[in-house]
């Protein structure tokens, strides 16, 4: 099945998407024939019991594995057919991740941090820490740049990966059990965080979860179930 790129097509497409892992002789089928559109600026989460294949489907949009069939497509572009080095720029410039473990470099503060992946980038310093000190006062850590990771709170740093996710301007915010590791309240001030980005910044959030206090964050609702779409249902405006 071939996707259309029409004018007006969503920021993201999958179609077929299948993704196969090889245990000795069994093959297990994580997703299985996935059709999913992911409209701009929309909050999506996807929801689902462990082994469901929420994450499969995360890391096949982010570019961080490849799909055994089907098709990727975002913002127009057939990300299956990048190569190793144009899918990585992909994940550089287009996707910002956000994982259940905070992945922060721990002999760095938060400011430096968050300035890391644009080293890569080749911005230059002085706009390099600009645009991280914005962004660390855009999560409310201005008081806390010059902390390391084990000086700030499960929620702080997650609040430090966040703004890191975001300081190369992505199309799209990836988010894996963002709150796994954080307490009900903290985790709820996480899902606000991002909530808030979503609304007044335009950004477009996909997030992977099982915990029902997410879902009422998002805009669509997926439920996933052996690899499978088996319920999607959306809710209504104002419901934050």
């Amino acid at each position: 099945m071939a996707v259309s790129e029409e004018e007006g097509a969503p920021l993201v497409r999958t179609v077929d998407l299948t993704r196969e892992y090889r245990r000795g002789p069994h093959t297990i089928r994580a997703l299985d024939g996935l059709n999913l559109s992911i409209c701009e600026r929309e909050f999506l989460c996807l929801t689902g019991p462990s082994g469901s294949g929420k994450s499969t489907c995360l890391n096949l949009i982010g570019g961080l594995d490849r799909p055994t069939r089907g098709q990727i497509m975002v913002e127009g572009r057939e990300i299956t057919q990048l190569d190793e080095n144009e899918l990585a720029a992909y994940r550089r410039q287009r996707v910002g991740f956000v994982f259940q473990v905070f992945h922060l470099i721990p002999t760095m503060t938060a400011l430096e941090n968050v300035e890391f992946p644009l080293i890569f980038a080749r911005v230059g310093a002085r706009r390099r820490r600009a645009k991280a000190e914005s962004l660390l006062e855009q999560v409310g850590l201005a008081e806390r740049m010059d902390h390391r990771p084990t000086e700030l709170s499960g929620g702080e740093q997650q609040r430090v990966a966040i703004a890191r996710s975001l300081v190369n301007d992505p199309a799209l915010l990836l988010a894996d059990e963002p709150t796994g590791n954080l307490d009900s309240r903290t985790g709820g001030e996480v899902m606000e965080l991002l909530a808030r980005m979503n609304e007044e910044q335009g950004l477009t959030v996909l997030v992977a979860s099982h915990d029902p206090a997410i879902v009422a964050f998002a805009h669509r609702v997926i439920r996933l179930l052996d690899g499978r779409l088996v319920e999607s249902c959306r809710h209504l405006i104002g419901h934050r």
